[in-house]
């Protein structure tokens, strides 16, 4: 008796492949060689099992799943009652595998030997990748019906046969695009065979042909139990073989025309005929203009923004700068930065990091631009005039380089702008915390007094509490709060009373107060503001000076190298245990001497004067993407009021928070700014620009930066496109307002992309034609 292995469980329900194959295995090791499975699913049935004597095995299967056969071995039988999924055979390797219905796709993939009877038919890419080891008998697929599409794919041996019964009305017993890389082995098929692959021959059969389907139909009937059609399928009249071309067949492989393509591939009968309607008259050559081009050149002129744009918090498009001082309009570049703002002495020129130089282009060439230089020209500028007045009033909280951007760029606007200053003077952090070595005060003062000169009115020495808040809010249109962060934190270790506020120690140092700090210095901090306290540090008299963090030091590296260069002494990851009268103790039991121990890990903002629902949970006021305080659509906020950041951030956001208040004052909805898209930089021609030697390279003349700069994604005038086009296909049209544009005329144009490829900033990108 035959062993019976179940796919369910006493409950009834299914078990899992593994499962069921445990119980063959257990059966197999008990010595049973012959089974009897009701399965559901399960896949892998079949194979690859053997036994120690060499005893055959006989499998009956109902209901397998996937891979039924799979890697069978020789001596092993399996009848499938019914039929069978996907991959029915895969990779057979001597079994006998029957299905008495139909074989799923990819039946007999791989096979390598063995035989696979269907008694039905089989699916798609049923036969392929068939091969034969010479030590062994080949594989052999024998199918009752017909197979599906992409039968026999890259078939390299073996034996097939396709007797298509019942299947004489069909188109191909073969399915569609049969045989396609198929270089051995023999197919033979009974029945209308059509889409056969170019690369085999259908040949009537030989005397070995007709002497081997002579012997093995009647095993093939036998086995599925259809002998009765023995009498119809022995006459080898019926019969074709397909074989493989030789190497040297394939060869002279004949290529069809154009037209021919086009006629019976392509369209008519071919694979995009439901899809494509053609009306077979106008053909379009290999070099085409107008609409029978590929692609098409656009002349997409400031669709993208510059590197340094795109990363300059203020968003100063210093490309347009630039290409002003190239066309000679040397006053329009000065005054264009103070659009964006009110400080590129100051900032740009002075303490800003740089960013836009940190993505500068040319320094994949050379150097960066210089954009310090650039700033510096602009220092002197007188301020632009302003608009006609609007009746509007607005108030500015704060007096630092946000607050006075923002009031900047509302008086530019027409508004009139009220700043209130808790100090004796207007500048923020910029006037009160920033060495004079790193920012000389001249150039602070003239920047400043340019925007008293607007008509900014500044009002210092006014604290403001909540109840003079109330007095500013309704007086004014709309209001500004941007008054920083000037309360600096301090953690509770033991011996924190003895800490120096590092900001309170910077605007003593800058008040020209000179506070005592001894020989041996420890700062706790070490980002950008903590490296002007080490500087502070040393210009009060310390002899050493060292800088501690828990993490990675946040400064910039230029602001590291220079405390180091003075000998200060960056250590991390420390982790401050205490601090006495002999210094700062860390929690891995070292001493840092110090006589004095200044902290500056940042400041945190007062904002006791608004009401406290205007603050998020960790206490910064709540603000929309318009930079409108969430509840209270007529106050706006800023810099560190909202969120920590740099100097060029306040100014980027004054500018912004400008621009929404004055869409608010007109009664409009403010729309949040998004960034634009960077240029990829793919699309310049760096190459066309000759590298200077960087050991030598010095900005003496900001204005000769102009031939230095790539004018990333913004057209440079220099009509290399118009020169190189083969077909004189691209023109220079000058406009009214003084402008100009570079257009490719479509009736001449190729679609050839040299202007693209050659154009060194990117403006010119090729589009794909679907009209």
């Amino acid at each position: 008796m035959p062993a019976n292995i179940i796919g369910f469980d006493e409950n009834k329900k299914r078990i899992s492949t593994q499962q069921l194959l445990q119980q063959i295995y257990a059966a197999l090791e008990n010595g049973e060689t012959e089974f009897e499975v009701f399965s559901s699913g399960h896949h892998d049935i079949g194979g690859p099992l053997w036994t120690g004597d060499g005893k055959p095995l006989r499998f009956r299967v109902k209901n397998p799943g996937q891979r039924v056969g799979s890697f069978g071995l020789d001596g092993t039988e399996i009848v499938v009652e019914g039929s069978a999924p996907a991959d029915a055979g895969w990779l057979n390797a001597g079994a006998t595998l029957t299905i008495l219905g139909d074989g799923g796709d990819t039946t007999a993939h791989c096979a390598a030997s063995g035989k696979i009877y269907v008694a039905g038919r089989v699916g798609a890419r049923s036969g392929s990748l068939m091969k034969r080891d010479p030590a062994y008998d080949p594989p052999e697929l024998w199918v009752l019906k017909n197979t599906g599409s992409f039968s026999f794919e890259f078939m390299g041996g073996g034996i097939a046969v396709v007797c298509g019964i019942g299947c004489e009305t069909q188109e191909s017993v073969l399915g569609d695009r049969s045989c396609v890389g198929m270089v051995g082995g023999t197919i033979y098929v009974r029945g209308p065979v059509q889409g056969l692959s170019e690369e085999v021959w259908l040949l009537d059969l030989d005397e070995a042909d007709r002497e081997f389907l002579a012997s093995g139909l009647p095993v093939f009937l036998e086995k599925i139990g259809r002998t009765h059609l023995l009498g119809q399928l022995i006459d080898p009249g019926q019969w074709k073989k397909i074989v493989a071309k030789t190497y040297e067949e394939r060869k002279g492989h004949h290529r069809i025309t154009m037209r021919e393509f086009r006629l019976g591939k392509w369209v008519a009968g071919g694979i995009f005929g439901e899809l494509v309607n053609d009306d077979y008259g106008h053909v379009a050559g290999l070099v085409n203009a107008g609409a029978d081009r590929l692609k098409i050149p656009r002349w997409i002129d400031k669709r993208y923004a510059a590197p340094c744009e795109s990363s300059c918090p203020s968003a100063i498009p210093t490309q347009d700068r630039i290409k002003l001082l190239r066309q000679g309009k040397v006053r329009e570049a000065l005054e264009l930065v103070l659009q964006y703002s009110p400080f590129p002495g100051s900032v740009c020129g002075e303490v800003c990091p740089n960013l836009c130089m940190d993505a500068c282009t040319r320094q994949y060439i050379d150097k960066p631009v210089g954009m310090k230089e650039l700033g510096r020209l602009s220092t002197d500028i007188a301020a632009p005039p302003a608009l006609p007045p609007s009746g509007k009033r607005v108030a500015v909280i704060g007096g630092g380089p946000g607050g006075l951007s923002a009031a900047w760029q509302l008086r530019l606007m027409g508004h009139e702008v009220v700043v209130y200053e808790a100090d004796v003077e207007v500048g923020g952090k910029l006037r009160q915390v920033i060495p004079g070595e790193r920012l000389p005060q001249n150039v602070l003062s003239a920047e400043i007094d340019r925007i008293r000169s607007l008509g900014v009115t500044i009002r210092t020495g006014v604290h403001v509490d909540a109840s003079l808040f109330g007095t500013i809010r309704n007086e004014s249109d709309a209001v500004v709060i941007a008054s920083g962060a000037h309360n600096p934190v301090v953690i509770p270790f033991p011996g924190h009373e003895r800490l120096v506020k590092g900001l309170d120690f910077l605007k003593e140092v800058n008040a020209g107060k000179r506070p005592s700090v001894g020989e041996k210095v420890v700062v706790i901090g070490a980002g950008n503001a903590a490296m002007d306290v080490c500087l502070g540090a040393y210009a009060m008299g310390a002899k050493k000076v060292t800088a501690i963090d828990i993490q990675r030091p946040a400064a910039f590296k230029h602001e590291i190298d220079h405390v180091k260069a003075l000998g200060g002494e960056i250590l991390w990851p420390v982790f401050t245990h205490k601090v006495d009268e002999k210094g700062l103790h860390t929690k891995d039991g070292r001493l840092l001497e110090a006589d004095t121990v200044i902290i500056a890990i940042g400041e945190r903002p007062d904002l006791s004067y608004v009401p406290r629902e205007w603050l998020t949970d960790r206490g910064m006021i709540d603000v929309e993407e318009t930079r409108q305080v969430v509840r209270a659509q007529d106050i706006f906020a800023i810099g560190d009021a909202v969120a920590p950041g740099l100097l060029t951030h306040a100014i980027g956001a004054g500018r912004e928070v400008a621009e929404n208040i004055d869409v608010f004052l007109a009664g409009g909805a403010p729309v949040a700014k998004k960034k634009p898209q960077v240029i990829p930089q793919s699309c310049l021609s760096k190459e066309l620009f000759r590298p200077q030697n960087r050991g030598r390279f010095c900005v003496t003349d900001a204005k000769g930066e102009s031939n230095r700069c790539i004018s990333c994604g913004t057209c440079r005038d220099c009509s290399m496109c118009l020169e190189a086009c083969p077909e004189g296909a691209i023109r220079r049209v000058d406009k009214e307002n003084g402008g100009y544009e570079y257009v490719s005329e479509d009736h001449l144009c190729i679609g050839c992309g040299i202007c693209a490829g050659i154009c060194p900033c990117g403006i010119w990108a090729m589009e794909l034609n679907v009209g």
